[in-house]
């Protein structure tokens, strides 16, 4: 398995990369369309890190401070820009209204 990290932005253009082709290894079944990339593959490596670090720790923000190094308002403030990111990547995938 490979170290490379998904790429999630065009190097051409710097819009969002949609997944057109899946594959299995196994059996050689494609799978082909367009499909958006999961919210979470679109953060960055410190980001998906503190995620994982959150749920590793049960959600307590004292223990991530320690874990991290820093004051619990430091890492309040890091999950709450988190949450904001989130939302905008949430709000740039919801469906155009008419």
């Amino acid at each position: 398995m490979s170290n490379k990290t998904l790429p999630v932005k065009c190097p051409s253009c710097a819009r969002q990369l949609h997944v057109v082709r899946l594959g299995c290894e196994h059996c050689d079944t494609v799978v082909q369309g367009c499909f958006a990339l999961p919210v979470l593959t679109r953060l960055g490596p410190g980001e998906r890190s503190l995620i994982l670090n959150l749920v590793k720790s049960s959600g307590n923000l004292k223990d991530l401070a320690r874990l991290y190094g820093v004051s619990y308002p430091t890492v309040r403030n890091r999950l709450d820009a988190l949450i904001e990111k989130i939302g905008e990547i949430e709000a740039d995938n919801a469906p155009d209204e008419p």
